[in-house]
Parts: C-alpha cells; sequence; structure tokens
C-alpha cells in the first residue's frame, strides 16, 4: 500500500482527464529520485522526443502497480561531462545498470499526484513507454484493461 494518499498535504488529483500521459517504470530507486522532481531517460529513447503533459509511474516494487502522476514542466538535457539534474551517483545507480547512455533527457515536473486506485499488475508490467490519457489512468484499475487504451 502506497500512503501517500493520506497525508495531509497531498496535491489535488485536478488534471484535466484528456491531458496526454506517459506512462514509465520505475524501479525503487528511480521512484524515490521522482519524489525529488525528476526522471532520467537515455536520449536515444522515443519517449525523449514525444509530446505529452503528465508522466505516469509503473512501480516495480514495491507495490507492481501505476501508482503516482505528475505535471511535466521542463526537458533537460544533461551529459555525464556537464552539470545538471543528475548527480554523478545518479549515473552510477540510474542509468548505468540499464544502459551505456552519455546523454540523457531529465524530465522535471511538479509534485507527484497519487491516484486514488492505483492500476494493478495482472500481466508482465509495463515495458517501454505507454501513452494514454489522465482519464485512462483514472478509469482502469488493471494493466491488462489500461494496455487495450494505451499506445506503445
Amino acid at each position: 500500500m502506497d500512503l501517500d494518499r493520506f497525508v495531509e498535504d497531498m496535491p489535488d488529483d485536478d488534471a484535466p482527464g484528456e491531458a496526454s500521459v506517459c506512462v514509465v517504470a520505475a524501479q525503487p530507486d528511480t521512484f524515490e529520485r521522482c519524489r525529488d522532481g525528476f526522471y532520467p531517460c537515455p536520449q536515444s529513447y522515443p519517449r525523449t522526443r514525444k509530446s505529452f503533459e503528465f508522466m505516469a509511474f509503473y512501480r516495480t516494487a514495491p507495490v507492481s502497480s501505476i501508482t503516482h502522476y505528475a505535471q511535466i514542466t521542463d526537458r533537460v538535457t544533461q551529459t555525464r561531462e556537464r552539470p545538471g539534474p543528475m548527480s554523478e551517483d545518479d549515473w552510477k545507480t540510474l542509468i548505468d545498470p540499464f544502459s551505456d547512455a552519455e546523454t540523457v533527457v531529465v524530465f522535471r515536473f511538479g509534485d507527484l499526484v497519487p491516484l486514488e486506485t492505483p492500476v494493478a499488475n495482472d500481466r508482465n508490467g509495463v515495458r517501454g513507454a505507454w501513452y494514454c490519457t489522465v482519464t485512462d489512468l483514472r478509469t482502469t484499475s488493471t494493466l491488462s484493461a489500461l494496455s487495450d487504451r494505451a499506445r506503445s
């Protein structure tokens, strides 16, 4: 269970229903950085060039569900040699285990908004990026149902 839904200063779930969302997988270390307002992605991944307003996070552990979304406020290109939002430790923890990328796009966003009802994993999780709407996130209870609505 995610206790974010029960805190008093939780951001409102007031995004427009038709707003576009990119759903991505987030390992526990990556999700902790999402709590700090950023998600790094190798520049070679197609999602770095797509247009969307929000990002939603399929948490691989401990819940295996899409639990939160956030509004994108900026995209910052960063290389290992150029200072940016990511520290050297972020590169080692968040990028190196998955890619040999030298350039990333760091998606910056506002507060994470917990979904009232997480989208539960009833299949094999989220691979790559899925594109849907905020309404899809709010009204779908399982990944298989969301995959019927989403584009990848």
